[in-house]
């Protein structure tokens, strides 16, 4: 059993505001594109935090925070804590890219390690991975302390890394992971697909 989290919690600044969720990438928002996506590799689906909540499609469980206003790691704490002991498939609202067949392979690779994470040469991308029911202690005690960087969560689990040579067969990994944080990334995104 898998749960699937997509993180809408955010307040969107660089993009005015904007419910990003809600985004038209191909003639869908990123929100169903993501639901299609997600929903052949986990048991549920849940929305945490606030954003597309009034636009969800059936199926959706809105879960709110639980510590507001401490970004993707209180999102993260509150999926977990939803989830209830299953491990969460996490997925950042802005990635109109993912597919079923990237997400199932990042599913099935979790075994006994706590994360399993993508990492480019971006770095690594823990708004697309999935996280053990054994991370909420770690999360839980960063929240605490006020350390909210995700990333640096990493630090604190053991962590299966998916290498770029591994994301190539699911397409062109920038492409697959791209996310839409500005209106530039948003007009980038249309002009690929013009080309």
């Amino acid at each position: 059993m898998v749960c699937g989290a997509i993180l809408a919690g955010g307040q969107a600044r660089r993009m005015g505001g904007r419910d990003k969720s809600q985004l038209i990438v191909d003639g869908h928002t990123i929100l169903e594109r993501q639901v299609a996506a997600l929903g052949p590799c986990v048991d549920r689906l849940l929305l945490v935090g606030g954003a597309g909540a009034a636009h969800r499609p059936a199926g959706l469980q809105v879960v709110p925070d639980r510590s507001t206003g401490c970004g993707p790691l209180g999102g993260l704490d509150a999926a977990l804590a939803a989830a209830a002991g299953e491990p969460v498939l996490l997925l950042a609202c802005d990635m109109p890219y993912v597919t079923a067949p990237f997400l199932a392979f990042l599913r099935d690779r979790l075994g006994a390690a706590d994360a399993v994470v993508p990492r480019t040469e971006r770095g690594y991308h823990p708004l697309c991975a999935v996280y053990a029911a054994s991370c909420l202690t770690a999360v839980r005690r960063r929240l605490e302390a006020r350390q909210l960087r995700l990333r640096d969560l990493l630090g604190d689990l053991q962590v299966h890394v998916i290498e770029e040579s591994e994301l190539a067969q699911f397409g062109e990994p920038s492409h697959l992971l791209a996310n839409v944080n500005t209106e530039a990334d948003l007009d980038a995104l249309e002009s690929l697909r013009n080309h």
